[in-house]
């Protein structure tokens, strides 16, 4: 989720991330930070709007506040703002969000190493953007951002090029993942609401995960 500003005839997405949780560390969110903004501006891509193509440009900023209150997630009413509860154990055994278009999730801190592509990936969810239909990108190069773990794709780019697509190793390694300039237009800013310039995208969700392993 988060804001967009229309300036210079270019389109600034603003979010802003939020971690908490036992897993949650300042190194780890600056990490998930740089991720998120470094691989949605690689494409840089464009929109249309009122006949003029406007660059788009994302802005991510983050803190760490492991122990922020319950209440303080319900109530925010700040679109710009992401909560993501990070632990060592999550029930299902991988990262998520809260739904597509949402501002909260829970990430499996095995996800989270360098070059992962799991912050980007849930990071496009919580823009709308959904997993494509079709799961075989056999022949089509390097795989979007939004493709999920699973998806066949060529030898080069799953966990072990020497395995049979579909087999175990045979499948997507997560960290070819790459934004494309399709996902920029995916987004569909040229159909959001603006007003004096500004607009929202995505929608609040607003929830407070529990550790999960006190669930256990």
């Amino acid at each position: 989720m988060g804001t967009i500003e229309l300036e210079n005839n270019s389109v600034l997405i603003l979010s802003h991330i939020v971690t908490y949780g036992n897993a949650a560390n300042s190194a780890l969110t600056e990490q998930i930070r740089q991720e998120i903004e470094t691989m949605w501006n690689e494409p840089a891509g464009y929109v249309w709007l009122e006949g003029s193509a406007c660059a788009v440009r994302f802005r991510i900023t983050a803190v760490c506040r492991p122990e922020i209150a319950q209440e303080e997630i319900l109530g925010n009413d700040d679109p710009q703002n992401n909560y993501f509860r990070i632990e060592e154990y999550v029930r299902g055994d991988i990262s998520f969000v809260d739904g597509l278009g949402c501002n909260t999730g829970y990430f499996k801190l095995e996800n989270l190493y360098p070059g992962s592509t799991t912050a980007a990936h849930e990071y496009g969810h919580t823009l709308g953007l959904e997993h494509p239909q079709d799961l075989d990108f056999r022949g089509k190069g390097v795989p979007g951002i939004m493709y999920p773990r699973g998806t066949l794709v060529d030898a080069a780019y799953q966990y072990d090029p020497g395995k049979p697509a579909g087999a175990r190793g045979g499948t997507m390694y997560p960290i070819y993942r790459k934004v494309r300039e399709e996902d920029i237009i995916l987004l569909n800013i040229d159909r959001l609401p603006f007003k004096n310039n500004r607009a929202v995208i995505g929608d609040f969700s607003s929830i407070w995960h529990p550790d999960h392993q006190t669930l256990v």
